[in-house]
């Protein structure tokens, strides 16, 4: 651990409560980040959670009633809560490291002159000041917005922090910015193979960045009654397929709506897509000008129960990664092992580490990124082939049984913490 201007945090986190930052809470799209909340609670770790936004889901999954930890709620824009904001700094500029954490920010902001620069440190003052003398550490979900949050925080604190990193936050933040971070805080883990090279690759040692897979509790995935065995030859009974994910670039909907207008006009076949996004009435107007309306049907951002009926009633799961025009990727999307665990089969893209998941022609079939021919074809094989999406959706079900549990994972991050893997059980 580097010092930060005269402020060193100890490099190993001591036990005690942690301050969980998180960008918003509670999330429809973030159900990896609850699962991890409840495992860490039921393994006995004290946190309180710090959002940077309010929700805006008007539903929530089932796991996030079962979390019991408290929610605090740092001013989304600082004009919201502006004496809030000023009782924050005047408390936060008496704290020992308020001086190192203002240069620190201030370097940032030269590089990065934006008004988010400036409103993180702003959330920063208001955590620091209001955070408890019983909190040990700090410690974020994701590596842009709200590790900047907690890092300031944590310098004028002199707390250790650490950070969970996942894509976005991967793949869009500067270098520069990654690599000081990575020196200054304890440690960091990421959900994927692609993204641990990449942050270790920056990090001042080897080991200040771990593979930690989220893993999937399949006890929410139940395994459904054999699938029907559709081949498109019935308009009265087309061929499910299933897509969940936000309508945003990386999620390649339109390559998707390409591929399927490509498909033979004989083909049975009807698309179910969930998720919200600020892409969803420009794809829908894709689909009609494309000529596909009557066989997409667009649900929107749907509860944990919904999501699960879909997959339950689907003969095929398909996602079109690929890597937006920002840099912007999927890590390994929890929904390709959703679909796995309930044995629906599964078509994507060889993009960042879904690979580490699907192996073309085992476990699913992917295909190269932004090619609706390519995609098409995949499509046109699985829909006509009811075998072969059996044999694919079994295989995948039992790699994710067997290699991606939550277990391990949560075993080790509990242990990051201070709690060993037996708290559970006892």
């Amino acid at each position: 651990m580097v010092e930060v201007d005269g402020v060193r945090p100890e490099r190993a986190l001591p036990t005690g409560p942690v301050a969980i930052v998180l960008k918003g809470y509670p999330r429809l799209s973030e159900t990896f980040i609850a699962q991890e909340l409840l495992g860490l609670q039921e393994r006995g770790v004290a946190f309180r959670i710090i959002s940077l936004r309010h929700p805006t889901d008007k539903v929530t999954h089932p796991v996030h009633a079962a979390i019991s930890a408290p929610v605090d709620y740092l001013p989304e824009y600082l004009r919201d809560e502006p004496a809030r904001v000023w009782r924050g700094w005047r408390i936060a500029r008496h704290l020992p490291g308020y001086a190192a954490a203002f240069a620190a920010w201030r370097r940032d902001l030269a590089r990065d002159p934006t008004p988010n620069r400036g409103r993180r440190f702003g959330q920063a003052c208001v955590l620091a000041a209001e955070l408890g003398a019983e909190y040990r550490s700090l410690y974020a979900h994701f590596l842009h917005t709200p590790a900047s949050v907690t890092r300031y925080a944590a310098i004028m604190r002199g707390l250790p922090w650490s950070v969970s990193a996942h894509a976005k936050d991967i793949w869009t933040t500067p270098d520069w910015e990654k690599r000081e971070k990575l020196a200054e805080m304890s440690w960091c883990v990421t959900c994927t193979a692609i993204g641990r090279d990449h942050l270790a690759g920056l990090a001042p040692s080897d080991d200040r960045v771990a593979l930690l897979y989220h893993g999937l509790d399949t006890r929410d995935f139940p395994l459904p009654p054999q699938r029907p065995a559709k081949d498109g030859s019935d308009p009265m009974d087309p061929v499910v397929l299933v897509s969940i994910g936000r309508a945003v670039e990386k999620k390649g909907y339109d390559v998707l709506l390409d591929a399927l207008a490509l498909l033979p006009k004989a083909l049975s076949w009807r698309l179910v897509h969930i998720g919200g996004g600020e892409l969803k009435r420009e794809l829908s107007d894709h689909a009609e000008r494309l000529g596909l309306s009557g066989s997409v049907d667009w649900r929107g951002a749907r509860p944990r129960s919904e999501v699960v009926s879909a997959l339950q009633e689907g003969d095929l799961f398909v996602l079109a990664s690929r890597v937006a025009a920002s840099g912007d990727r999927d890590g390994l999307p929890n929904v390709l092992m959703e679909a796995q665990a309930m044995a629906l089969p599964v078509l994507s893209t060889d993009v960042s580490a879904i690979p580490e998941l699907v192996t073309d022609g085992h476990t699913g079939l992917l295909v190269p990124p932004q090619d609706s021919a390519a995609l098409a074809a995949s499509l046109e094989r699985l829909i006509c082939n009811p075998t072969e999406r059996l044999r694919l959706g079994a295989a995948g079900r039992v790699r994710v049984l067997s290699e991606f549990g939550p277990e391990t994972g949560i075993d080790d991050l509990a242990a990051r913490f201070g709690v060993q893997a037996d708290a559970r059980a006892a």
